[in-house]
């Protein structure tokens, strides 16, 4: 079995996110980034799968600018067998993202497709989804745990209501939850041996992937800043202000 993974440059999650003066945007100077939470666990979850002798090879793909090269050598130092890069602009659209995934996972035979259920900057929530009706594919979202049965998937997914199995063909796709597992860390002999795994560069033209982004950003702006909190003196005190000052009690 052949495991494509999807994986995004997002800003780190530790780092207090910016805006620029103008309200155009956010702030990406000198700020660290990263791969994004979701990603990273949909990279484990491939790695145990082949670990566990179901899947014989590991492809990350990242679609972006050559900044995002640096994100594909961690999931390589992480296990990944090799790595495909989509040279394109970073802001793209999930419907133009979810078109380059399917011709690449086409073009390589991908048996499983493994996507971070959601990325941390936009919260779309939409690539895999969108992927799965291109393809045509089975799909499980947010997956709490996944098993491979012969050519067959069984997903324990999480909704509203708590947990449901859902068992699928391969080929499919799915995307991962936090609940999934806990990520690795890459250590150093494998982050050396990362730089010598395969890295291939293509664009959406090569692959045949239409790329139109039908979604403009017009401003960001920051949350408002929450007020310090005050203290009272009575629990008197505390319901008059909720109800004359915040207007929560009748």
């Amino acid at each position: 079995m052949k495991i494509l993974v999807a994986v995004k440059r997002v800003i780190d999650y530790n780092v207090k996110v910016r805006v620029k003066a103008d309200c155009s945007d956010v702030d990406l100077a000198n700020v660290k980034m990263a791969l994004n939470p979701f990603c990273e666990i949909a990279v484990e979850e491939a790695i145990r799968l082949k670990e566990s002798g179901q899947a014989q090879e590991i492809v990350v793909v990242s679609i972006g600018s050559k900044a995002c090269q640096e994100q594909l050598r961690t999931a390589l130092a992480l296990g990944a067998d090799r790595a495909i890069q989509v040279e394109a602009p970073d802001n793209l659209a999930p419907l133009s993202i979810a078109r380059i995934l399917k011709q690449v996972a086409q073009e390589e035979s991908a048996d499983l497709i493994l996507l971070g259920k959601q990325s941390i900057d936009a919260d779309n929530n939409q690539t895999g989804q969108m992927l799965a009706a291109l393809m045509d594919r089975p799909q499980a979202t947010f997956a709490s745990e996944v098993q491979v049965e012969g050519g067959s998937l069984r997903v324990t997914r999480e909704i509203d209501g708590g947990l449901q199995t859902l068992s699928m063909q391969l080929p499919a796709v799915v995307t991962t939850d936090l609940r999934l597992n806990e990520p690795r860390y890459a250590s150093l002999p494998n982050i050396m041996k990362a730089k010598r795994k395969p890295l291939e560069v293509k664009t959406p033209e090569e692959l045949g992937a239409e790329v139109t982004n039908g979604v403009e950003l017009l401003g960001v702006e920051a949350p408002a800043e929450r007020q310090a909190g005050i203290r009272v003196s009575s629990v008197e005190e505390l319901v008059d202000k909720l109800r004359n000052e915040a207007k929560v009690l009748a």
